[in-house]
Formats: structure tokens, sequence, C-alpha cells
């Protein structure tokens, strides 16, 4: 065997769990998204409720609302995106 091939060889190994794909975990971040999109809907519910009665001061409220809406403003865009790639792959030719 020659010496050039044998560090070929090792070079190759240490290299090769580089190029190995990494599982994303897309699960894990999709469901730490959709929590903490819950919660800052949730959060805009509870000082919408507490201004109503008297609880919150207005600028807090419009802070609340602000951060909804952004959330909302984001959910959509995502969705719209994800219905497009879709779309985008239905017409592609089989």
């Amino acid at each position: 065997m020659d010496i050039r091939s044998s560090i070929a060889a090792q070079a190759y190994a240490t290299a090769r769990p580089a190029t190995q794909p990494q599982k994303p975990e897309a699960g894990a971040a999709f469901a730490d998204a959709a929590k903490g999109f819950a919660q800052t809907i949730r959060q805009g519910e509870e000082t919408a409720m507490a201004a109503m009665s008297g609880g919150a001061d207005p600028h807090a409220l419009v802070q609340a609302l602000a951060q909804t809406e952004l959330a909302v403003e984001t959910a959509v865009t995502v969705r719209d995106k994800v219905v497009e790639a879709y779309q985008e792959i239905l017409r592609m030719p089989v």
C-alpha cells in the first residue's frame, strides 16, 4: 500500500462525519414556534381583558396588540409560503 493512499484514507475517514447529513430537528423547532405563537396570543388576550377591567394601562394594551398582530402576520406569511411551495411541487412534471 502506498503511503499517499494511506494518508488519503485517513483524511477521508476524518472528513467523513462532516459530510454526513445532519438530521434536522424541524419538528422541535416547529413545536417551539407554535408554542411561542400560542403564548403571544394568550398574553395579548390576558392584557386585553385586564385593560377592559381597568387592570392594565393603555400603553401595555397597545404593545400587546402590536405583538399579537405581528405574530399573526408572521404565521400567515409562513402558511402562505408553505402553500406556495406545495403548489410548486404539484406543478412539477413527473
